[in-house]
């Protein structure tokens, strides 16, 4: 416990704006280790070596600390998948592109991935920046799409089911590899899950008119 360590062990003065980041810090770091259910504002200040009531400077309670960073992965998931877009060659290229960085940003960005659809402990309903962050990251989907329709590649109407199904294929991909069997199957096939991704991917923009 935090009350029994050693004065040494527990910082009491930092600068009021670097705490903040720490405890955003903290709180991934044992997201990443031990998931979501570890994580209270007394077990985070302790993993940032700060007092139990540090944390309350900054963030009202848990549901706000973890808030704060399912928008933080959201805004990073946007610029991911945004620079997958414009460097694509087409925009039936950007569509399988994008699929293929969500995935790669799931993996290496654990902590977001986790938290950003649990939307019963961000509450996002009481954040609206969250929802906006959320919202952003699937309106560029949305515009890929829409840029497909405009040359012909995918059909008219509705982008919603074409968005739903890029967005569908890589979260499910994401969340086999993070908390399912995936890995373990690419192995058996003498692949790795990227190999997996990229061939899927591909079989996604074939699905699309050139």
């Amino acid at each position: 416990m935090l009350a029994s360590m050693p004065a040494s062990k527990t910082r009491t003065s930092y600068h009021h704006g670097s705490l903040h980041e720490e405890m955003i810090s903290a709180c991934m770091a044992l997201i990443e280790s031990e998931g979501i259910g570890a994580v209270s504002l007394r077990r985070v200040a302790r993993e940032a070596g700060v007092s139990p009531g540090a944390p309350y400077h900054h963030f009202a309670d848990r549901a706000e600390l973890l808030n704060t960073i399912a928008a933080r992965g959201y805004e990073e998931l946007a610029r991911a998948m945004r620079e997958a877009r414009e460097s694509a060659a087409s925009p039936v290229e950007a569509l399988g592109a994008m699929i293929e960085r969500y995935v790669r940003f799931a993996r290496e960005h654990t902590a977001y991935h986790r938290l950003m659809f649990r939307p019963e402990l961000s509450r996002p309903e009481k954040h609206p920046a969250t929802a906006a962050a959320g919202n952003a990251a699937l309106l560029l989907v949305t515009e890929a799409v829409r840029d497909c329709q405009r040359v012909g590649a995918a059909p008219p109407g509705d982008p919603m089911p074409l968005m739903t199904m890029a967005w569908s294929i890589g979260t499910g991909l994401a969340t086999l590899w993070l908390d399912g069997p995936l890995e373990h199957l690419c192995a058996d096939q003498d692949m790795t899950v990227e190999d997996l991704t990229g061939q899927i991917a591909r079989l996604f923009r074939s699905m699309l008119h050139r």
